[in-house]
């Protein structure tokens, strides 16, 4: 087992770890940054920063395909996805973590799928995220001073601006329990590249639909996404000193998402497709070597 963190904040934060930087070459571009290679406590994990180091990449330019693949040619078999959001619920504070289980995408301008024209593949997402994972998160948080709200719908927006007081609106009233830019395409290549996806959304503020949206502040917003920084890394640090192993980890539906959901025959499949899609068909291995 080999655990990817997807975030922007946190693990500078968990003291004394053996870890190093290395670039990871994709079929799809560039991942958002280097990837952070480390061990902890026995735990080998993967960081990469989605925004990439300094938050210079807004939501709707991060190469999600390369991010993923990158993940998966590492090694990673189950990714933990922190972002910060804005909660669309009263009882949704800001500090407060949800451990999402269900997406609503609205965005728009982004690659959706590593599966194109000469290899076609339809994976379910009724499901967008591994429960078996989100589960053990919800446990480890147990023993921590956070709050957090196990299930929640995410609506992923576009970007970069925030949304209108009638979008927030309407968000709320189909459901939704935070609102934020980052998961989608995220959480679909996770599935495509069948590796377990587990999304932790981090409430800063309300939304703009709640009569004290406007009264809030900079400092105020600042104060609580640093306060959820460090739990964010007590709650990295529990996760990779206490992973989710055993039988239930290795037999998860998320590794076999592809089973049955590529629909071009053999003999019609396009070579360079076919080339470029080859670690997520299993037709070489994922190992750390191909790092340079």
């Amino acid at each position: 087992m080999m655990i990817g963190i997807i975030g922007g904040s946190g693990l500078s934060n968990l003291g004394d770890i053996q870890c190093e930087w290395v670039t990871v070459d994709t079929p799809f571009g560039r991942p958002s940054d280097q990837v952070m290679l480390g061990e902890l406590e026995g735990t080998r994990f993967a960081f990469l920063p989605r925004h990439g180091r300094g938050h210079v990449i807004p939501p709707s330019e991060i190469n999600y395909q390369a991010n993923i693949y990158a993940l998966k040619k590492v090694g990673v078999t189950d990714i933990v996805s922190m972002s910060a959001v804005g909660s669309l619920q009263a009882h949704l504070k800001p500090g407060m973590f949800v451990v999402v289980d269900q997406f609503i995408d609205r965005t728009f301008a982004r690659k959706r799928s590593f599966f194109e024209t000469g290899c076609v593949a339809h994976v379910s997402m009724a499901d967008p995220v591994c429960h078996r994972l989100g589960k053990h998160i919800t446990q480890v948080a147990s023993n921590l001073p956070i709050e957090m709200q196990s299930g929640g719908t995410y609506l992923v927006i576009e970007g970069p601006q925030f949304s209108t007081k009638a979008e927030s609106k309407l968000y709320r009233e189909w459901g939704c329990d935070v609102i934020g830019m980052t998961n989608m395409p995220e959480a679909r290549l996770a599935r495509e590249a069948e590796i377990c996806y587990a999304s932790v959304a981090m409430v800063t503020d309300f939304d703009c639909w709640h009569p004290d949206h406007d009264s809030v502040t900079v400092s105020q917003i600042i104060k609580t996404a640093q306060e959820n920084a460090k739990k964010a890394a007590q709650l990295i640090q529990a996760i990779l000193s206490k992973p989710s192993e055993g039988e239930a980890a290795a037999t998860c539906a998320c590794k076999s998402a592809l089973r049955f959901a590529i629909m071009t025959q053999d003999s019609h499949r396009q070579v360079e497709v076919d080339q470029k899609l080859a670690l997520l068909l299993n037709r070489e291995k994922s190992e750390e070597a191909v790092c340079s």
